[in-house]
């Protein structure tokens, strides 16, 4: 420790802080670096399985048409995805479906109003990509990993226009009785 003009200094303290600045920064690096291989690696995975034949078994039998709310199945019941990145990406999704439902209760019908402008807006980007992975299925020009992930990517789109849908219902439904 030095002292200059009756200050103290601790140099080793301030060296630590810029050590540990360097540390964080390294590790987000790292992070973003392992998140990259594994992604690479999944789809390397993707590309062997869809290669053999067996991913197309990895589809599930469940028909989005005859649901009317997937915030009511059970866990087990929920659709399957092959990219772990779309599985964690749908149960965020459940989780903030599940949160806003139970939000229109208590909410003003501003608010209300407000998320019924930003889900009616949301719900056409959300069957613009859902038209466009379809587009893509159809031309028949894709790799089959590239087929397989369009397919994922189509279902995370249908059950979020799904998910969508019934929000924007109840949102309806809450503006029409709070005008009254």
């Amino acid at each position: 420790m030095k002292s200059w003009g009756g200050f103290s200094v601790a140099i080793n303290e301030i060296e630590n802080i810029e050590n540990e600045t360097d540390s964080d920064a390294d590790l987000d690096k790292e992070a973003r670096d392992a998140a990259a291989r594994e992604e690479a690696a999944e789809l390397a995975h993707l590309e062997k399985l869809a290669a053999s034949g067996l991913l197309e078994d990895l589809d599930d039998d469940l028909n989005l048409d005859d649901i009317d709310n997937i915030l009511d199945l059970e866990e087990s019941a929920y659709p399957k995805f092959t990219l772990a990145k779309n599985k964690a990406r749908f149960l965020r999704m459940v989780a903030w479906y599940r949160q806003k439902e139970e939000w229109i209760e208590v909410a003003p019908v501003s608010g209300v109003t407000k998320l019924f402008k930003q889900e009616t807006k949301g719900l056409d980007s959300i069957r613009s990509a859902k038209l466009d992975y379809e587009m893509e299925l159809e031309t028949g020009t894709l790799t089959p990993s590239q087929r397989s992930y369009r397919k994922d990517e189509l279902k995370m789109c249908k059950v979020q226009e799904k998910m969508a849908v019934h929000l924007i219902s109840k949102l309806q439904i809450k503006i029409k009785s709070g005008r009254r």
